[in-house]
C-alpha cells in the first residue's frame, strides 16, 4: 500500500507526521521506531517545503519479508550540489543548525539521496521492525 500526499505548505507537514505515525503503528514499530521515522519524516518534509519549494513524498507501508514503513521525498528544487557536505553535521545553506539531513539519515534504517542541480531531489529513508 503507498499514499503519495503533496508537501506545499506547514499544514502538509503535519500531516505528512501524523501520516507516517499512523502506518509506523500499523506497521508494529515499536514507539522509539515509531518516534525516529516521524521525526525523520517530519525533517525531510519540512527540507521539501523549505529548500525544495514543495513536492511530494510516497509512503509505503511494508508488510514482507519486512516489515516497517518506506518514505520516498521529491521536489523539483534546486537540488543539492554537494550531498556529502548536506549529511554532514553543522552544514546549511538555510538559517538552520545544519542537524536535519545528517539526523534523519541517522534516524532511518536505510537512506539514499538522489539530486541534479537544477531538476531537484530525491530522498529515500525506511525503517524497519
Amino acid at each position: 500500500m503507498t499514499e503519495r500526499l503533496e508537501i506545499h505548505s506547514s499544514e502538509d507537514v503535519v500531516r505528512v507526521r501524523q501520516r507516517v505515525r499512523a502506518l509506523a503503528v500499523e506497521s508494529g514499530l515499536g514507539l522509539v521506531d515509531q518516534t525516529k521515522v516521524v521525526t525523520a519524516a517530519s525533517e525531510l518534509a519540512r527540507n521539501t517545503l523549505d529548500y525544495g519549494g514543495g513536492g511530494t513524498v510516497d509512503i509505503e507501508l511494508v508488510n514482507g519479508a519486512r516489515r516497517g514503513v518506506r518514505l520516498v521525498f521529491e521536489d523539483q528544487g534546486p537540488g543539492i550540489k554537494d550531498i556529502d557536505a548536506a549529511l554532514r553535521d553543522g552544514f546549511s545553506t538555510g538559517s538552520g543548525l545544519g542537524l536535519g539531513l545528517g539526523g534523519a539519515k541517522r534516524l532511518c534504517s536505510e537512506f539514499t539521496i538522489q539530486s541534479v542541480l537544477g531538476q531537484g531531489t530525491r530522498v529515500t529513508c525506511s525503517r524497519w521492525k
